[in-house]
């Protein structure tokens, strides 16, 4: 019995310290895992064969990269632009967090050569995959999780 109270007692003690600790900080969430975003806008009459271009590459290299623990996740949205100058595709890498940015653009790289092939062979589908969308932009965004 006496061990059940030590026990209880520690746990509550526990509960309390943390509790004490996230009312000081006043932040009523926490810091999530890191996402890349990038915003695309298709041209014209482009979409389908963007996103079997896609599905080609980015996709490939998404699922090798999460199977080396790379990345932990990546998702593509679609969605219908806003104005002629928004986004219609929105991909998307999720990462532990910043730190796991370190050292990352060389490992992708190396991915990519081995995959894809030489980088004048990369360079000529980059080039294809300009004529079929328009790069809007990036973000890397910190996902907020409340408590």
């Amino acid at each position: 019995m006496k061990k059940f109270l030590i026990s209880c007692s520690f746990t509550l003690l526990m509960f309390f310290i943390q509790s004490t600790a996230d009312a000081q900080t006043g932040k009523p969430y926490s810091e999530g895992p890191v996402w890349n975003v990038q915003f695309i806008q298709t041209k014209p009459g482009m979409g389908l064969l963007y996103l079997r271009n896609l599905n080609d590459g980015w996709i490939k290299i998404m699922k090798e990269a999460k199977s080396q623990d790379l990345i932990l996740d990546y998702k593509v949205f679609s969605g219908l632009p806003g104005s002629k100058d928004d986004w219609d595709l929105m991909l998307m890498y999720e990462l532990k967090n910043h730190a796991a940015e370190d050292g990352l653009s060389d490992k992708m790289e190396a991915l990519r050569n081995k995959m894809f092939g030489t980088e004048d062979v990369q360079q000529k589908s980059a080039v294809a995959r300009n004529d079929l969308r328009e790069l809007l932009g990036g973000k890397i965004c910190q996902e907020l999780i409340f408590k």
